[in-house]
């Protein structure tokens, strides 16, 4: 599994609704948003998506969205 790390431009929590149905699919197992971290964290568990996929689906649903590097 890869565990990948974004800051997001998401900040409430009706926000994180609007994307749940992008994130809510069988490819990704796991995803989860830090509001309280500075940078808005999401955390996205999959192994059939790369991070430009997740970058587009948010970015498509009007958020910026840019993956962070260890």
């Amino acid at each position: 599994m890869n565990i990948m790390v974004f800051k997001t431009s998401v900040t409430k929590a009706r926000e994180v609704s609007r994307v749940k149905a992008l994130l809510t699919v069988p490819a990704i197992k796991n995803w989860n948003f830090d509001l309280d971290d500075c940078d808005r964290i999401l955390r996205v568990i999959t192994d059939q998506f790369s991070p430009r996929d997740i970058e587009s689906m948010l970015q498509g649903a009007g958020f910026a969205c840019q993956e962070l590097e260890d």
